[in-house]
């Protein structure tokens, strides 16, 4: 049997074992996918060493960035962005971080957005999740601002954020924990009174699907989206990358 997993923490949101179960009945695959709860990144080689057949794992909050430095090699978009959601460890034992949040990005953009020219958007947090979508709007030519708890993390704090920065930021993506189940009824603060019509807002939690950072983006009259499309396209990119370049064994 294969064995892969995530680590993170907590972990009480996730989705991912469910959807990779699903996976593994429908296509006649033998394998197992775990929840790890580790109290820290530094207990990511224990883990390892206690499950020698475990192929591949999937890194969530608040890993993504402090797992790097246990890893051997990273990918582009890992290198790039400095964070990794998922794990692959090769035939020599050795680790390979990739970040399939960007693929997840991509993707939700794309589906958001259309045709639609964005000429500022505002990233909501500063954590692995930003990374990746502050690569994506870097890929797209879209100038961005932070807004952060911590004043030496990001363009504003959530204290000093201008109205005219939010009445101008058409594109607000939401790519911090804030409203993730169980804490569903909290949502970034933000003067979303400045939110219009003509605005665009991404939440990238997927759970619950629709967010109180988007149900006052929906009140204002913004169109929105979830990270439900985020989650199923890294994902499924997390699957090739833990397959690249090995035979998949025959089906049940």
């Amino acid at each position: 049997m294969r064995r892969f997993g995530l680590v993170g923490r907590p972990l009480g949101h996730s989705a991912s074992a469910v959807r990779f179960g699903e996976r593994f009945a429908r296509e006649g695959i033998d394998a197992e996918y775990g929840l790890y709860e580790l109290g820290s990144a530094a207990e990511l080689p224990a883990l390892l060493a206690s499950l020698p057949d475990l192929e591949g794992l999937n890194v969530t909050i608040p890993y993504k960035r402090a797992v790097v430095p246990y890893l051997d090699a990273l990918t582009c978009e890992a290198q790039a962005t400095g964070a990794v959601n998922c794990i692959r460890r090769e035939a020599d034992g050795s680790l390979t971080g990739h970040n399939t949040d960007v693929a997840g990005v991509r993707a939700s953009l794309d589906r958001l957005l259309g045709t639609t020219e964005i000429e500022e958007a505002l990233v909501l947090g500063t954590g692995g999740a930003s990374q990746a979508v502050q690569y994506v709007l870097a890929e797209r030519g879209i100038p961005y601002a932070i807004v952060s708890r911590a004043a030496d993390r990001g363009n504003y704090t959530y204290d000093d954020l201008p109205v005219e920065v939010v009445e101008r930021s058409r594109l607000i993506v939401n790519a911090s924990p804030v409203g993730m189940w169980p804490d569903t009824e909290a949502a970034p603060r933000i003067p979303y009174a400045y939110v219009t019509p003509a605005h665009f807002l991404f939440d990238v939690v997927y759970n619950p699907p629709l967010t109180q950072f988007l149900r006052y983006g929906r009140q204002r009259g913004a169109r929105t989206l979830g990270g439900e499309a985020m989650f199923a396209v890294q994902a499924d990119a997390s699957w090739a990358f833990w397959n690249e370049g090995r035979t998949p064994p025959p089906a049940r």
